[in-house]
């Protein structure tokens, strides 16, 4: 597919600072400035959201970079807003660039009378005028099928791979990948076959909904560095407890790899409080002051894949090249690159 016109970023207020780190990694690839389109959001007395670009858009292929996080109804609002406000200036082409999908946890009812909202979600996507999405670690990949539009859906676990060869060089044969619960063992088990290390699983037992009751470990754990991964983490309360059992099983060390980094209520006081040695998060979700200054909280940076893949969609090139560690390597050359 031929490109169009130059690809343009536009932004709302969900997560400002990655849209900036992913203007200026284009900016480096390409060799000329890229930078976000200008535009206000913002919002009138009432909350009412509003949007006005002030640049011409007509033709132009557009990407407009917003996490559906925390405010998730105002940011995905946002969207839906900018989208329709492009849409009515002539955009050739809208892609959604939605780091983190929010609402995607209510992917299936789970009891009687209980909504879908994902696919709630993904049907005002479509109706916006959007023509394509691209996120990162869906909390369920079949969420794709719930749009009618083409889904890129990026991983954060060759990025975790490559952080974990630099942090952990020479030590890898101490290491065990952790599945936090048994819904997340093809995580956990692909991330383990990236390094090649053991797999381990936590089997959690819930007596009623927010409250765990037993946890199980399954593998061999005893003087091993265990690294816990999973796609979210919201309150931290089962991770922390997870990082507590490995521990009492002989763990040598708990370290974890999250991609999206909600971390609401007390989480980030249950995280430094933990015996977590490390824990690992992506900018998928803005960080907070608290989050960047947190003693055992580190963020990787996933602007360098975000930026690679808005220009591959640019150019009508493969996506899926970016699932693979070895094609990820230079891009992150001088950050997390094998060494």
């Amino acid at each position: 597919m031929p490109a169009l016109n130059e690809p343009k970023l536009i932004s709302g207020n969900a997560n400002r600072m990655l849209a900036n780190a992913v203007a200026r990694r284009m900016s480096m690839h390409r060799g000329i400035s890229v930078d976000l389109v200008d535009a206000r959001v913002e919002r009138f007395n009432d909350g009412e959201i509003f949007v006005e670009v002030f640049e011409n858009v007509r033709g132009e292929d557009m990407f407009i970079i917003q996490p559906t996080s925390n405010p998730a109804n105002d940011n995905v609002m946002e969207l839906l807003i900018i989208a329709d406000a492009l849409r009515r200036s002539s955009a050739a082409r809208i892609t959604a660039v939605i780091p983190y999908f929010g609402y995607a946890r209510q992917d299936r009812r789970t009891k009687a009378r209980t909504p879908i909202s994902s696919k709630l979600v993904a049907n005002m996507i479509s109706g916006a005028g959007i023509e394509r999405v691209l996120t990162m670690d869906l909390h369920a990949a079949q969420i794709q099928g719930f749009f009618d539009i083409p889904v890129d859906n990026l991983y954060a676990s060759p990025v975790f791979a490559l952080d974990i060869e630099h942090q952990f060089k020479g030590k890898l044969q101490d290491v065990t990948v952790v599945s936090p619960d048994v819904g997340g063992v093809a995580r956990a088990r692909e991330l383990a076959k990236r390094i090649g290390c053991a797999l381990a699983i936590v089997d959690k037992r819930r007596e009623k909904p927010g409250e765990v009751a037993e946890m199980t470990v399954i593998g061999e754990v005893s003087g091993k560095t265990c690294i816990i991964v999973d796609d979210i983490i919201d309150t931290a309360g089962t991770l922390c407890k997870a990082a507590e059992v490995l521990t009492q099983n002989g763990a040598k060390e708990v370290h974890s790899y999250i991609t999206h980094g909600v971390l609401s209520g007390p989480a980030i006081g249950r995280v430094t409080e933990s015996v977590m040695k490390s824990l690992v998060i992506t900018d998928t979700i803005e960080p907070t002051e608290a989050v960047r200054t947190a003693r055992n909280i580190r963020i990787v940076p996933t602007a360098p894949i975000f930026a690679q893949a808005i220009m591959n969609i640019w150019n009508g090139t493969s996506v899926s090249s970016l699932f693979e560690t070895d094609t990820l390597g230079p891009i992150y050359e001088g950050t997390y690159a094998r060494i």
